[in-house]
């Protein structure tokens, strides 16, 4: 596990998506068999909800998986918890395809249409929303000039292609 969290990338992809307590979660897990949340709370020390909230996140990206198991006597259920770090480079390959998803359907947006910006408020408009308004902004009613995004088209392809070589060494 802890292999897993010296790599810089994992370990900063990890904090923003459970935070330093559940850092701490993983890095505490035994390394071996299931654990119920209350037991887990009790050997690392960290507070029961925060302990849920982070197995409820990994489990949502395919990281942690339970076992449910019904006590028979008082109908209660108890969830028995493994982390699944052996999935961590496919989740985070799956969420930078997303990501490339949206970034080349913004280029696109960019591409295809013609700006105009508000000096003033620096409100920035389509070509069809400034023709609606007579190329007036439509806050402070001073007239819209056209707005060059090259720079930002630009920057967005540089992303793009710098996801795709790193999906590609994937």
């Amino acid at each position: 596990m802890e292999d897993i969290l010296a790599i810089p990338a994992i370990h900063t992809y990890l904090d923003r998506l459970v935070g330093e307590e559940g850092i701490s979660l993983i890095e505490s897990f035994p390394g071996d068999g299931e654990y119920s949340d209350e037991e887990l709370a009790e050997k690392t020390g960290i507070n029961l909800n925060s302990v849920r909230h982070t197995l409820y996140t990994l489990y949502e990206k395919r990281l942690a998986e339970y076992r449910r198991i019904k006590n028979n006597e008082t109908g209660w259920l108890t969830y028995l918890w493994q982390l699944r770090m052996d999935r961590i480079y496919e989740v985070i390959a799956e969420d930078m395809a997303q990501v490339l998803e949206k970034l080349e359907a913004r280029a696109r947006f960019e591409e295809e249409n013609d700006f105009y910006i508000c000096k003033s408020c620096g409100d920035i408009f389509t070509f069809d929303m400034a023709m609606d308004s007579e190329f007036k902004c439509p806050s402070c009613d001073n007239p819209l000039e056209h707005f060059d995004n090259e720079i930002l088209l630009r920057a967005l392809k540089k992303r793009i292609q710098a996801i795709k070589e790193s999906l590609c060494n994937a």
